[in-house]
């Protein structure tokens, strides 16, 4: 790697002096490894202002500021990346690398530019493949095989940096995004503790990205949790493990005071049948079968086995349907 003019003579000797960028527990689980290792000094934590969380909204610290204040560790909390206070305040901080992990703005070349050896996103997709704000929900709910992580070495873009390493893992049928995030972000700390070492010293050199492949994963609204039973039972089973734990999967129960919310924790897809599914619409109920609800779709089957009504509490589809005369759903 062709290094700045200005560090070709002093690479930076033990601690190595790094910036945070990060806010959701993704980084978290990213910030503890980093500052659990000796080689590293952690000189400032980059994260969002504290917003209203919950039902009751009060204000409350992201994950990443409340485990930065557990290790000690100094806070900027910008309420934009492009706040020229933030460049002074980094730049006073002399730091050699900046490490991104899900901060939630777009950091202008300004800030890139302060540290010596750049900034290094963490991204949770095998780009160019799923760049944008949710890759894990949508590389669940296409039907991806594998995803992993990239490190990037930023540039102004959209996750369009050049790549320095990546880590693979498959995608399994249990997988909700919840079980994908934290193997995710486990395997990013591996990755990351493993290749800075290796970047700063010139041995791993940032590549293009192929220009083929690109994918984006478009940020997940509330609605994306609603389940189209037009759709085949597989892609709305995709959707559910998608969209797990947010914004849940969910379905209307028709009446005539009007729909009422039908949340869908669990659910697993039948193989369409020869019989059946012609004859019946989307939505439609098709009666119990081992503890759970077996619902009609645009193809296919699919059973729901744990279901929470609007106001209720969890249950199994089967005790749902026992208490509930509904012979469809919206």
């Amino acid at each position: 790697m062709d290094w700045p003019e200005r560090v070709s003579d002093s690479r930076p000797t033990a601690p190595l002096r790094l910036v945070f960028f990060g806010t959701p527990e993704l980084a978290r689980t990213l910030l503890i490894a980093i500052a659990a290792e000796p080689s590293i000094q952690v000189a400032a934590v980059v994260t969002q202002p504290d917003r209203p969380i919950g039902r009751g909204l009060q204000v409350a610290p992201p994950p990443v500021k409340q485990e930065a204040g557990r290790l000690g560790l100094p806070v900027l909390q910008p309420e934009s990346a492009r706040n020229p206070r933030l460049c002074d305040q980094l730049g006073a901080l002399h730091p050699d690398l900046g490490v991104v992990a899900a901060y939630g703005q777009i950091l202008p070349q300004a800030v890139l530019e302060i540290p010596i050896f750049g900034c290094l996103n963490v991204h949770t997709s095998l780009l160019p493949r799923w760049r944008g704000a949710a890759p894990i929900q949508w590389a669940i709910a296409a039907g991806d095989s594998e995803t992993g992580v990239t490190l990037m070495r930023m540039d102004a873009g959209l996750d369009t940096g050049p790549m320095v390493a990546t880590a693979r893992t498959p995608i399994r049928d249990d997988d909700t995004s919840a079980t994908l995030h934290d193997r995710l972000a486990a395997l990013g700390a591996a990755l990351l503790l493993e290749t800075i070492p290796e970047y700063v010293a010139g041995r791993r050199p940032p590549q293009p990205q192929p220009s083929e492949g690109i994918t984006y994963a478009r940020r997940i609204q509330r609605a994306d949790g609603r389940l189209d039973w037009n759709q085949p039972a597989v892609v709305l089973w995709r959707r559910l493990r998608a969209f797990t734990p947010w914004p849940g999967a969910h379905a209307f129960i028709p009446a005539a005071s009007g729909p009422r919310l039908l949340k869908i924790h669990s659910a697993v897809p039948e193989l369409p049948t020869g019989e059946e599914a012609p004859r019946a619409l989307p939505g439609q109920i098709l009666g119990a079968a081992d503890r759970s609800l077996r619902v009609a779709c645009g193809d296919g089957v699919l059973r729901l086995t744990e279901v929470q009504p609007e106001g209720g509490r969890r249950m199994d589809a089967a005790a749902f349907l026992a208490g509930h005369p509904v012979t469809r759903l919206e």
